[in-house]
Protein backbone atom coordinates (compact mmCIF):
# COMPACT_ATOMS: atom_id res chain seq x y z
CA UNK A 1 0.00 0.00 0.00
CA UNK A 2 1.96 3.17 -1.11
CA UNK A 3 0.52 5.87 1.20
CA UNK A 4 0.28 7.34 4.28
CA UNK A 5 -1.46 5.75 7.37
CA UNK A 6 -2.03 5.61 10.49
CA UNK A 7 -2.28 2.12 12.66
CA UNK A 8 -4.94 1.88 14.92
CA UNK A 9 -6.29 -1.87 16.60
CA UNK A 10 -4.33 -3.05 13.83
CA UNK A 11 -6.09 -1.32 11.14
CA UNK A 12 -4.31 0.58 8.89
CA UNK A 13 -6.44 3.92 8.38
CA UNK A 14 -5.72 6.00 5.46
CA UNK A 15 -4.08 9.52 5.81
CA UNK A 16 -4.34 12.16 3.82
CA UNK A 17 -6.67 14.07 1.34
CA UNK A 18 -9.72 11.93 0.11
CA UNK A 19 -8.82 13.01 -3.33
CA UNK A 20 -5.81 10.65 -2.59
CA UNK A 21 -8.66 7.77 -1.95
CA UNK A 22 -10.36 8.17 -5.57
CA UNK A 23 -6.84 7.90 -7.08
CA UNK A 24 -5.59 5.44 -5.53
CA UNK A 25 -8.64 3.17 -6.01
CA UNK A 26 -8.98 4.59 -9.98
CA UNK A 27 -5.48 2.89 -10.66
CA UNK A 28 -5.25 0.00 -8.74
CA UNK A 29 -8.60 -0.97 -7.93
CA UNK A 30 -9.37 -3.28 -4.29
CA UNK A 31 -11.46 -3.12 -1.30
CA UNK A 32 -12.46 0.28 0.12
CA UNK A 33 -13.71 -0.27 4.10
CA UNK A 34 -15.54 2.56 5.91
CA UNK A 35 -15.95 1.47 9.33
CA UNK A 36 -17.95 3.75 11.34
CA UNK A 37 -17.34 3.64 15.66
CA UNK A 38 -20.18 1.11 16.32
CA UNK A 39 -18.88 -1.39 13.93
CA UNK A 40 -15.66 -1.26 15.14
CA UNK A 41 -16.38 -2.40 18.69
CA UNK A 42 -17.35 -5.37 16.99
CA UNK A 43 -13.99 -6.62 16.23
CA UNK A 44 -13.13 -8.98 19.13
CA UNK A 45 -16.00 -10.71 18.45
CA UNK A 46 -17.15 -10.56 14.99
CA UNK A 47 -13.62 -12.02 13.52
CA UNK A 48 -15.03 -12.41 10.09
CA UNK A 49 -15.41 -7.98 10.07
CA UNK A 50 -12.06 -7.84 11.26
CA UNK A 51 -10.26 -9.52 8.73
CA UNK A 52 -11.85 -7.82 6.23
CA UNK A 53 -11.08 -4.82 7.47
CA UNK A 54 -7.25 -6.44 7.60
CA UNK A 55 -7.64 -7.39 4.55
CA UNK A 56 -8.96 -3.99 2.62
CA UNK A 57 -6.99 -1.87 0.48
CA UNK A 58 -7.29 0.93 1.70
CA UNK A 59 -9.40 1.83 4.93
CA UNK A 60 -11.01 5.39 5.57
CA UNK A 61 -11.25 6.72 9.01
CA UNK A 62 -15.18 7.95 8.97
CA UNK A 63 -15.68 7.82 12.59
CA UNK A 64 -15.07 11.22 14.06
CA UNK A 65 -15.34 9.55 17.63
CA UNK A 66 -12.00 7.75 17.06
CA UNK A 67 -10.39 10.48 15.45
CA UNK A 68 -10.79 12.84 18.39
CA UNK A 69 -9.53 10.02 20.41
CA UNK A 70 -6.60 9.08 18.56
CA UNK A 71 -5.62 13.02 18.02
CA UNK A 72 -5.71 14.10 21.71
CA UNK A 73 -4.00 10.59 23.11
CA UNK A 74 -0.93 9.97 20.50
CA UNK A 75 1.59 12.55 18.35
CA UNK A 76 1.24 11.10 14.76
CA UNK A 77 -2.35 12.98 14.06
CA UNK A 78 -5.37 11.38 11.91
CA UNK A 79 -7.34 13.04 9.03
CA UNK A 80 -11.14 12.16 8.98
CA UNK A 81 -12.88 11.33 5.99
CA UNK A 82 -16.31 10.22 6.20
CA UNK A 83 -18.31 8.25 3.60
CA UNK A 84 -20.20 10.86 3.14
CA UNK A 85 -17.07 13.10 1.81
CA UNK A 86 -15.84 10.36 -0.60
CA UNK A 87 -19.19 9.62 -1.95
CA UNK A 88 -19.58 13.41 -2.30
CA UNK A 89 -16.01 13.31 -4.78
CA UNK A 90 -17.14 9.90 -6.05
CA UNK A 91 -20.14 11.89 -7.67
CA UNK A 92 -17.68 14.55 -8.93
CA UNK A 93 -15.68 11.93 -11.01
CA UNK A 94 -18.72 10.79 -13.57
CA UNK A 95 -16.38 11.02 -16.60
CA UNK A 96 -13.36 8.66 -15.16
CA UNK A 97 -16.05 6.41 -13.37
CA UNK A 98 -17.95 6.17 -16.57
CA UNK A 99 -14.87 5.32 -18.83
CA UNK A 100 -15.13 1.69 -16.54
CA UNK A 101 -18.60 0.57 -15.62
CA UNK A 102 -20.02 1.08 -12.36
CA UNK A 103 -21.86 -1.97 -10.79
CA UNK A 104 -24.36 -1.12 -7.48
CA UNK A 105 -25.08 -3.64 -4.82
CA UNK A 106 -28.69 -2.52 -3.13
CA UNK A 107 -30.17 -4.04 0.12
CA UNK A 108 -33.91 -3.63 -1.71
CA UNK A 109 -35.05 -3.23 -5.56
CA UNK A 110 -36.72 0.08 -4.36
CA UNK A 111 -33.38 1.36 -3.61
CA UNK A 112 -32.27 0.20 -6.83
CA UNK A 113 -34.21 1.92 -8.45
CA UNK A 114 -33.71 5.09 -6.67
CA UNK A 115 -30.08 5.08 -6.60
CA UNK A 116 -29.98 4.18 -10.37
CA UNK A 117 -31.79 7.39 -10.87
CA UNK A 118 -29.88 9.62 -8.70
CA UNK A 119 -26.60 8.26 -9.89
CA UNK A 120 -28.13 9.07 -13.55
CA UNK A 121 -29.27 12.37 -12.56
CA UNK A 122 -25.62 13.05 -11.65
CA UNK A 123 -24.20 12.18 -15.11
CA UNK A 124 -23.57 8.98 -14.55
CA UNK A 125 -24.09 5.84 -17.16
CA UNK A 126 -25.79 3.10 -15.20
CA UNK A 127 -27.75 0.62 -16.87
CA UNK A 128 -29.90 -1.18 -15.44
CA UNK A 129 -28.73 -4.70 -15.71
CA UNK A 130 -25.40 -3.71 -14.08
CA UNK A 131 -27.77 -3.48 -10.75
CA UNK A 132 -28.03 -6.37 -8.05
CA UNK A 133 -30.65 -6.88 -5.19
CA UNK A 134 -28.85 -8.08 -2.46
CA UNK A 135 -30.31 -11.21 -0.29
CA UNK A 136 -30.61 -11.29 3.31
CA UNK A 137 -26.83 -12.62 3.74
CA UNK A 138 -26.15 -14.69 6.90
CA UNK A 139 -22.80 -15.48 8.65
CA UNK A 140 -21.52 -16.91 5.63
CA UNK A 141 -21.53 -13.91 3.19
CA UNK A 142 -21.01 -15.55 -0.10
CA UNK A 143 -23.06 -15.17 -3.00
CA UNK A 144 -22.57 -17.39 -6.19
CA UNK A 145 -24.91 -15.45 -8.12
CA UNK A 146 -23.88 -11.73 -7.82
CA UNK A 147 -20.12 -13.26 -8.26
CA UNK A 148 -21.33 -14.90 -11.88
CA UNK A 149 -23.17 -11.52 -12.92
CA UNK A 150 -19.93 -9.32 -11.81
CA UNK A 151 -17.96 -11.48 -13.76
CA UNK A 152 -20.15 -11.61 -16.72
CA UNK A 153 -19.87 -7.59 -16.88
CA UNK A 154 -16.97 -6.41 -15.43
CA UNK A 155 -17.51 -3.51 -14.01
CA UNK A 156 -14.51 -1.52 -12.73
CA UNK A 157 -16.36 0.09 -10.16
CA UNK A 158 -18.69 -1.74 -7.58
CA UNK A 159 -20.55 0.05 -5.01
CA UNK A 160 -22.26 -1.88 -2.34
CA UNK A 161 -25.05 -0.32 -0.36
CA UNK A 162 -25.99 -2.80 2.49
CA UNK A 163 -25.49 -2.69 5.95
CA UNK A 164 -22.03 -2.24 7.89
CA UNK A 165 -20.61 -5.58 9.16
CA UNK A 166 -22.21 -7.08 6.27
CA UNK A 167 -20.64 -5.76 3.10
CA UNK A 168 -17.19 -5.41 4.29
CA UNK A 169 -17.52 -9.12 4.21
CA UNK A 170 -19.46 -9.51 0.96
CA UNK A 171 -16.68 -6.53 -0.69
CA UNK A 172 -14.01 -9.26 0.55
CA UNK A 173 -15.26 -12.44 -0.93
CA UNK A 174 -15.79 -10.27 -3.60
CA UNK A 175 -12.10 -9.36 -3.61
CA UNK A 176 -10.75 -13.08 -2.80
CA UNK A 177 -13.36 -14.69 -5.32
CA UNK A 178 -13.00 -12.91 -8.70
CA UNK A 179 -10.77 -13.00 -11.72
CA UNK A 180 -9.99 -9.49 -11.29
CA UNK A 181 -9.55 -6.63 -9.50
CA UNK A 182 -12.29 -4.10 -9.71
CA UNK A 183 -12.66 -0.77 -7.10
CA UNK A 184 -15.00 -2.31 -4.43
CA UNK A 185 -16.25 0.35 -2.76
CA UNK A 186 -17.84 -0.37 1.17
CA UNK A 187 -19.54 3.13 1.84
CA UNK A 188 -22.93 1.67 3.01
CA UNK A 189 -25.36 4.44 3.95
CA UNK A 190 -23.30 7.36 2.15
CA UNK A 191 -25.72 7.27 -1.08
CA UNK A 192 -28.58 6.67 1.02
CA UNK A 193 -27.73 10.39 2.76
CA UNK A 194 -27.36 11.95 -0.63
CA UNK A 195 -30.55 10.30 -1.97
CA UNK A 196 -32.74 10.81 1.06
CA UNK A 197 -33.24 7.02 1.77
CA UNK A 198 -31.63 7.50 5.55
CA UNK A 199 -32.57 11.87 5.62
CA UNK A 200 -30.76 13.87 3.90
CA UNK A 201 -27.36 14.76 5.92
CA UNK A 202 -26.09 18.83 5.75
CA UNK A 203 -22.60 18.39 4.36
CA UNK A 204 -21.52 21.09 7.21
CA UNK A 205 -22.77 18.61 9.84
CA UNK A 206 -20.52 15.96 8.46
CA UNK A 207 -17.43 18.22 8.32
CA UNK A 208 -17.84 18.82 12.47
CA UNK A 209 -18.09 15.47 13.19
CA UNK A 210 -22.13 15.63 14.03
CA UNK A 211 -22.86 12.82 11.31
CA UNK A 212 -23.93 10.27 14.37
CA UNK A 213 -26.12 13.39 15.86
CA UNK A 214 -28.19 13.17 12.24
CA UNK A 215 -28.60 9.67 12.35
CA UNK A 216 -29.49 9.75 15.87
CA UNK A 217 -31.96 12.28 15.47
CA UNK A 218 -33.69 10.64 11.79
CA UNK A 219 -33.95 7.23 13.67
CA UNK A 220 -33.24 7.25 17.56
CA UNK A 221 -34.88 3.61 17.93
CA UNK A 222 -31.82 2.17 16.32
CA UNK A 223 -29.24 4.47 16.35
CA UNK A 224 -28.84 5.70 19.89
CA UNK A 225 -28.13 2.53 21.30
CA UNK A 226 -25.40 1.85 18.52
CA UNK A 227 -23.58 5.08 19.14
CA UNK A 228 -23.38 4.71 23.03
CA UNK A 229 -22.24 1.23 22.24
CA UNK A 230 -19.48 3.00 20.29
CA UNK A 231 -18.02 4.56 23.35
CA UNK A 232 -16.66 1.37 24.27
CA UNK A 233 -13.84 2.51 21.66
CA UNK A 234 -11.83 4.47 23.99
CA UNK A 235 -10.79 1.84 25.78
CA UNK A 236 -9.98 -0.10 23.16
CA UNK A 237 -7.62 2.19 21.51
CA UNK A 238 -6.32 2.78 24.94
CA UNK A 239 -5.61 -1.40 25.80
CA UNK A 240 -4.49 -1.86 22.12
CA UNK A 241 -3.19 1.19 20.34
CA UNK A 242 -1.85 0.25 17.43
CA UNK A 243 -1.69 -3.55 17.98
CA UNK A 244 -3.86 -5.87 16.10
CA UNK A 245 -6.55 -7.71 18.47
CA UNK A 246 -6.09 -11.27 18.75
Amino acid sequence: MNYNSVQIVGIKFYNGLVKGVFDFLHEKGGLLTVPAAPALVTIKEDKAYYESLLKSDIIIPDSGYMVLIWNILYKNKLKKISGLEFINYFLSQSDRVNQGKLFLINPSELDGQINTQYLNNAKFDLEETYNYTAPFYKNDVTDIVLLSKIEEKKPKWILINIGGGTQEKLGLYLKENLSYKPAILCTGAALAFKTGRQGKMPNWMDQIYLGWLHRCISNPKIFIPRYLKGFKLLSMILEYKTNAIK
